[in-house]
């Protein structure tokens, strides 16, 4: 269990926090292509990490991530005028460009002010259907990390967005908590047996031994952990890493995942897939893969896991039950909630929008969960502290998630010989 004190140093983002400080020195998605204003479109504000921010294309439609507040006198940029290679405010005039060039300041005499001062905007990159922005001090972005999918055209990739309304830690938790899958996904898991799809063939295994073995390593990137589970006399393992601050590659081996702070009582939780050879973008594969996962759009929206949805009635919450389906349930169904995304989120939302760890009882299953929260703990602390943040300089990219069939003797390391591991823990007979 963690004291207060430490439950609430790895859960607080906002300006001026330790993990917060901590956070906005690395690169994080803000926003998925999809989700931007079209060039030369409408301003949008978002919110990460606790702060407003407005993103918009300019006309060659590069984007752009601005300060909510103007340089000038601190109106709201959502207000500004789309033009062209611009943003205008509308309260004095004053026209940045999305790298922060200040194009115009009409209210001002001297020509040469505007080439003395810079518009608040912050570094972005856009590849692999995500806006990436960097919100640390200027001018030490730390290496721009480069994943399998950036080289993928979209018809071989899929990206999508649900939002959680709780903590960003307790999402991460769920997905480097292995020993979960066989009991809270068991319906879901049973229909992969009659499944073409790539996710389904590649999971079908974790219906059986709800007490895999459970190994963690610290990593120069974060930590990786493996689950092995015994089935038809194979063993099965099963590796995730976790890269910090808030990335999982997931064991299937085509699956990033990213959990970034909205606030500290909502994330937003990005998924990508990709397949080299398969146009998994397209449909029908799209619809069918998101579907079977709980990601596709009318499931998101029941929950109220959509950007129009998150504050409605049917976002979860104990008021509506967390969308359970108690009749369903009583039929046969393990949960009662519609797919593996909602069972997530139920029982990540259910505990609170900030979960007291101060009050939990972790067990031998639970290595990789002690793993992580000591891994944000020394990462915040190392922000706080103004210290070298671990994970800040590995190239994160090289961190993967492999699933491989491996001998009785065999060290199930040797599936990722290339993660540089710093310290280990091995299960207990």
């Amino acid at each position: 269990m963690l004291t207060r004190q430490d439950n609430e140093l790895i859960c607080r983002t906002g300006p001026n926090t330790a993990m917060g400080n901590t956070m906005r020195r690395f690169w994080l998605p803000i926003a998925q292509s999809s989700d931007m204003p079209t060039p030369n479109g409408e301003p949008q504000t978002i919110e990460v990490l606790g702060e407003r921010f407005v993103v918009w294309r300019d006309q060659q439609g590069r984007p752009g991530l601005y300060a909510e507040g103007c340089l000038h006198r601190g109106a709201s940029m959502q207000l500004a005028r789309s033009e062209g290679d611009g943003l205008r405010c509308i309260y004095h005039g004053w026209k940045f460009a999305v790298d922060g060039t200040v194009l115009e300041t009409p209210n001002v005499v001297d020509p040469k002010f505007k080439d003395r001062v810079k518009g608040r905007t912050y570094p972005v990159r856009e590849t692999g259907g995500i806006v990436w922005a960097y919100l640390g001090p200027r001018g030490e972005e730390p290496p721009f990390p480069h994943w399998p999918f950036m080289d993928l055209p979209d018809s071989n990739r899929i990206n999508v967005r649900a939002i959680v309304n709780c903590n960003y830690v307790q999402v991460i938790e769920g997905l480097v908590d292995s020993s979960h899958l066989t009991v809270l996904h068991g319906s879901a898991l049973s229909k992969t047996n009659d499944s073409d799809l790539d996710y389904a063939k590649k999971t079908t295994h974790m219906q059986f031994d709800a007490a895999p073995i459970i190994e963690a390593d610290e990593t120069d990137f974060g930590f990786h952990y493996v689950a092995i589970r015994q089935s038809d006399e194979k063993r099965i393992a099963r590796v995730t890493s976790f890269i910090a601050p808030c990335f999982i590659a997931n064991a299937n081996g085509d699956l990033l995942l990213a959990v970034v702070p909205v606030n500290d009582e909502r994330c937003n939780f990005f998924h990508v897939w990709w397949d080299a050879e398969k146009r998994i973008g397209d449909e029908p594969l799209r619809t069918q893969q998101l579907a079977f996962v709980g990601l596709d759009d009318p499931t998101l929206r029941k929950y109220g896991m959509t950007q129009d949805t998150c504050d409605s009635p049917s976002a979860m919450s104990l008021a509506n039950g967390f969308g359970q389906d108690r009749a369903q349930q009583r039929n046969g169904h393990f949960t009662g909630l519609d797919s593996i995304t909602q069972e997530d989120a139920a029982c990540s939302i259910s505990s609170g929008t900030i979960r007291d760890r101060s009050q939990e009882l972790l067990c031998s299953a639970d290595m990789a969960i002690s793993r992580l929260q000591r891994c944000l703990l020394t990462a915040a602390r190392a922000g706080r502290d103004q210290q070298e943040i671990p994970a800040l300089r590995a190239e994160a990219g090289r961190a993967i998630g492999v699933s491989s069939e491996i001998g009785l003797d065999e060290d199930w390391r040797g599936l990722v010989p290339h993660h540089q591991i710093t310290s280990s823990s091995r299960a207990r007979p």
